[in-house]
C-alpha cells in the first residue's frame, strides 16, 4: 500500500514537473531573428558572454585555432576572407597600374599620329614617353610585374573556384568520383568538370594576354634578342610590318585593339559595379510585368552605354594605329634593312 502511494505520488511529481515545464516553454515569447542582410558585417571579435568566464573562451579559441579545416571549410582564412577575396583585389589593383602605361601607349600611338597625321612627326613623341615607362625600373613596375600579377591572380583564382566546386558536388573524394565518372547524366559538361563559367571579361582577357605577348614580344624582347637594344624600334618599325605582311599585322593589331580595349573597358565596369547590372535579358522575373519592363531597359542602356565605351575606344585606338601608322608605308636605306632582319627571325612570315 505504501508502495503504491510512493509511486503515484512519484508520478503525479512528474506530471506536475512536465506541466510547468511545458507552461513555461508556452509563456516565452519568440524573440524576432534579424535577417542577414540587416546586420552590418565586422571584422571585430566578439566579446565574451556575460556567463561564460574568460579562460572557457579561450580555450574554445585556441580549440578554432587549431583546426583550420573549420574556418577553410567555409571559405573564412585570417580576418574572416578567403583566397579568393585578396586574389581579387590583387588582380584588381594590378589593373589600376597597368592603366597608367595603357593611358600613355594609347596617346603616343593614337591619339598623337592623329594630331601629327605623320609617323616621323609622331616618333619624338613615343621616345619621350618611353623614358617613363621604359627604364630599368618603371618598366618591371608599371608594365611587366602588373600584367603578370594579373593574369596569375585570375588563374588561380579560376583554380580555386574549381576545387571549390568539385568539392561541393562530390566531396572530399572528388578526384575519384571524377576519375570513375559517378556523374548524374543530367548533370552539364561545366558542372561535371568543375570549372566556372567562362565570361566574356575572361574569353577576352586572355586572348589579349596572348596578343599582347606577341606584340611585347616584336616590338620588344626580338629586338633585344638580335640587336642588343629597341632604340631603333618605334612606330616606324609597326608602318613597316603593314607594307611587308599586311594580312598577319591587319589581323594581329585589329585582333591587339578590339581584345583590349573591350576586355579593359568591362573590367573597369565591372570594378565600379557597372557590369553586374548590364544585360539584354533580365536574370530573374519578379511577376510585376511593370518592374520587370523596367528593369530590362535598364540592363540594356547599361549594356549598351558599356558596349558604347568600348567601340569609341577602339575607334580612337583605330584612327591613330591603323588610320595612321598603318598607312605609313615601308622604312627605306639601312634601318628598312634592319626592320627586314627583324622580322626574319620570326617564324611563319616567310
Amino acid at each position: 500500500m505504501e508502495y503504491r502511494t510512493l509511486r503515484s505520488r512519484a508520478s503525479q511529481d512528474t506530471l506536475v514537473s512536465n506541466a510547468s515545464t511545458a507552461l513555461s516553454l508556452l509563456e516565452l515569447d519568440p524573440t524576432p531573428m534579424d535577417s542577414p542582410a540587416s546586420v552590418p558585417y565586422t571584422d571585430k571579435d566578439l566579446p565574451p558572454l556575460p556567463e561564460q568566464p574568460e579562460e572557457s573562451l579561450s580555450d574554445s579559441t585556441h580549440s578554432l585555432r587549431s583546426n583550420p579545416t573549420t574556418t577553410s571549410n567555409v571559405g573564412l582564412s585570417g580576418a574572416g576572407h578567403g583566397p579568393i577575396f585578396y586574389l581579387a583585389r590583387i588582380q584588381r589593383y594590378s589593373s589600376y597600374t597597368f592603366s597608367l602605361f595603357t593611358t600613355l601607349h594609347l596617346a603616343t600611338t593614337s591619339v598623337i599620329p592623329v594630331l601629327a597625321r605623320s609617323v616621323p612627326a609622331s616618333e619624338s613623341y613615343l621616345l619621350l614617353a618611353r623614358e617613363i615607362y621604359q627604364t630599368p625600373l618603371s618598366e618591371p613596375l608599371f608594365v611587366a610585374l602588373p600584367v603578370l600579377v594579373h593574369v596569375g591572380a585570375g588563374i588561380a583564382i579560376r583554380l580555386i573556384r574549381r576545387s571549390q566546386n568539385l568539392r561541393r558536388y562530390y566531396g572530399d573524394d572528388h578526384h575519384h568520383s571524377h576519375r570513375k565518372g559517378s556523374v548524374p547524366a543530367k548533370q552539364t559538361p561545366t558542372l561535371k568538370s568543375g570549372w566556372p563559367a567562362f565570361s566574356y571579361i575572361a574569353a577576352s582577357g586572355y586572348g589579349f594576354t596572348a596578343i599582347f605577348a606577341a606584340h611585347t614580344f616584336m616590338n620588344r624582347g626580338l629586338p633585344l634578342l638580335v640587336e642588343g637594344d629597341s632604340a631603333n624600334i618605334g612606330l616606324a618599325f609597326v608602318a613597316h610590318g603593314f607594307a611587308k605582311h599586311p594580312v598577319i599585322s591587319w589581323t594581329s593589331f585589329v585582333s591587339l585593339i578590339s581584345l583590349g580595349v573591350g576586355h579593359m573597358v568591362w573590367g573597369w565596369a565591372k570594378w565600379v559595379g557597372a557590369a553586374q547590372g548590364a544585360g539584354w535579358q533580365l536574370e530573374r522575373h519578379t511577376g510585376n510585368a511593370v518592374v520587370d519592363k523596367q528593369t530590362k531597359k535598364k540592363r540594356r542602356r547599361r549594356l549598351l552605354a558599356i558596349n558604347g565605351v568600348a567601340v569609341i575606344g577602339c575607334s580612337m585606338w583605330a584612327a591613330g594605329g591603323l588610320g595612321v601608322v598603318a598607312r605609313g608605308g615601308e622604312t627605306l636605306g639601312w634601318v628598312g634593312k634592319l626592320y627586314d632582319g627583324l622580322y626574319e627571325k620570326v617564324p611563319g612570315l616567310f
